[in-house]
């Protein structure tokens, strides 16, 4: 019996041994289109950083992605343009991207939240129209958003800008996921036989469980009111107010007229990104320091 059974292990074995190198040709296909995606993403940031070390005549005399002499001067211009307009343009694009990303955060938690863990009237009507919100695009919804602002009153200030970002369709999607799959129904329950009202419970037992998910609604909420330019551009009118984005526009625009305003809107761009690239990296690893340790106390 020993003799016929003695081959079987070694035909396994080939078997086992030739299955991975089947499974190897996806992954490294899989490998080549995200690389190939990769690239198509950062060649424009590489660009734009390169583009910022040059001068007016080395942007349009030079290679491509030659670096230039120009990084210091161009750095100086920037900041002094204006009396310091990227710098006031700057500090709002804080208060419209952080004010606004938290507020936004706040409400998507506490809407996700009541709509996963209480039974109410119209529940999944309202989680239907918070859907169809996500499929609408936000430049269908400026025009009437202005028209809103401007009846209120309140067209034209840094309000405008704020106010439409409290509520994000796609924020309370991701909260109502994650409060639903991360908060257990069976605490709740413990947490009112212990006399805590709903308050309560939100606060001290769900909030605490929903700091991934509203880490994520953060990053994403921050990006995209950092980046968001038509919702500024037409509900201001004062300088003065202006985002990067729209400021960095204005720059772009004028440069027909005066070339050397090109020089400071590419470098201006460059600026832009390092505290996107920052709260990235930040936040992502804060993100996956909470997933882990909420892993490991449930």
């Amino acid at each position: 019996m020993s003799t016929l059974t003695a081959p079987r292990p070694s035909r396994v074995v080939v078997e086992s041994s030739i299955a991975p190198r089947r499974r190897q040709k996806p992954s490294v296909l899989a490998t080549a289109v995200l690389l190939l995606g990769a690239i198509y993403c950062l060649v424009p940031v590489l660009w734009v950083v390169i583009a910022s070390t040059k001068t007016n005549s080395e942007l349009f005399t030079t290679f491509t992605f030659a670096p230039g002499t120009g990084l210091l001067d161009n750095l100086a211009d920037l900041f002094s343009y204006g009396g310091g307009q990227f710098g006031v343009w700057a500090a709002n694009s804080v208060l419209y991207a952080g004010g606004g990303a938290v507020l936004s955060t706040l409400v998507s938690t506490m809407a996700g939240y009541a709509l996963a863990k209480y039974e109410f009237p119209g529940r999944q009507v309202w989680f239907y129209a918070i859907l169809a919100g996500v499929l609408l695009p936000g430049i269908t919804l400026a025009i009437p958003q202005y028209l809103l602002m401007t009846k209120v009153g309140l067209a034209g200030t840094h309000l405008s800008v704020l106010l439409p970002c409290l509520i994000s369709p796609f924020g309370i999607f991701l909260a109502r996921v994650y409060a639903a799959s991360a908060i257990p129904s069976e605490m709740m329950e413990a947490a009112r036989i212990d006399g805590a009202g709903d308050v309560k419970i939100f606060t001290s037992v769900a909030l605490p469980m929903m700091v991934p998910g509203m880490v994520t609604i953060f990053l994403l909420q921050f990006v995209g009111i950092w980046n968001n330019f038509l919702l500024p551009f037409i509900m201001l009118s004062d300088e003065r107010m202006y985002p990067l984005t729209v400021g960095l526009y204005t720059l772009l625009s004028k440069g027909s007229g005066t070339p050397s305003l090109y020089s400071l809107a590419i470098i201006g761009a460059a600026v832009s990104i390092i505290p996107l690239i920052a709260m990235m990296l930040v936040l992502q690893r804060y993100w996956r320091l909470d997933l882990v340790s909420g892993g490991l106390k449930g």
